[in-house]
């Protein structure tokens, strides 16, 4: 994996689709600044980028992704191996369906992801050592590089899709607790039904994480 370091950007998630697009670059490949000033949130929001904390985004080959890994349970995948990437440095983040990182109840960070061209690209935004008002920060101390070149090693075991959701679905329950946004209705998990690709069944519709 090509770690490609900035000072300062607009958006990783952004610099790097240009890159690719531009064939400047090609994966596997990340980068990580240290400060942005648009970053990438859920739902067409910004993601507020507070100096001190994670802003990566990296590429992979499809090629590269276990064969039993769909689609749709992409980001979900990426965000529980750096969940339990987090947890190695001591941390008791857990996973939110679908992509969210939490500390109790208080979200520290998330993770989209899209597919391009035959490229897989995620972006995670993780607060470390600083948090907006109402978010929360890690509780770890460590430095962000040591966690990102520890996750890349964590994405080249190429654990299975079944493995990481066999392990997620135990973590699901807490997810129960809160509700989530589709579109602009928020919807409550509490009798929501994980399905085998990650989606769930909620109200007897099956809602997919595109993020």
């Amino acid at each position: 994996m090509e770690i490609i370091y900035l000072k300062e950007i607009d958006s990783t998630h952004n610099y790097l689709i240009s890159q690719l697009k531009e064939k400047k670059l090609s994966p596997p490949v990340s980068v990580i600044a240290d400060i942005q000033s648009l970053g990438v949130g859920s739902r067409g929001n910004s993601w507020i980028s507070l100096e001190g904390n994670i802003f990566l985004s990296f590429a992979f080959d499809n090629s590269f992704l276990p064969k039993d890994l769909p689609m749709v349970s992409r980001s979900i995948y990426f965000s529980f191996l750096m969940k339990e990437t987090l947890k190695e440095f001591g941390s008791d983040v857990w996973l939110k369906w679908p992509n969210d990182f939490y500390i109790e109840d208080k979200k520290v960070g998330g993770t989209i992801t899209r597919v391009f061209q035959n490229y897989t690209l995620s972006s995670m935004g993780i607060n470390l050592k600083k948090a907006p008002d109402g978010f929360e920060k890690l509780d770890i101390s460590t430095d962000k590089f040591s966690i990102v070149k520890k996750f890349f090693i964590n994405c080249e075991l190429n654990n299975s899709w079944k493995e990481i959701f066999r392990k997620f679905q135990v973590e699901f329950e807490r997810s129960k607790e809160f509700s989530f946004h589709e579109e602009d209705t928020k919807i409550s998990m509490r009798d929501a039904l994980l399905n085998s690709d990650g989606s769930i069944t909620v109200n007897k519709k099956r809602i997919y994480n595109l993020r």
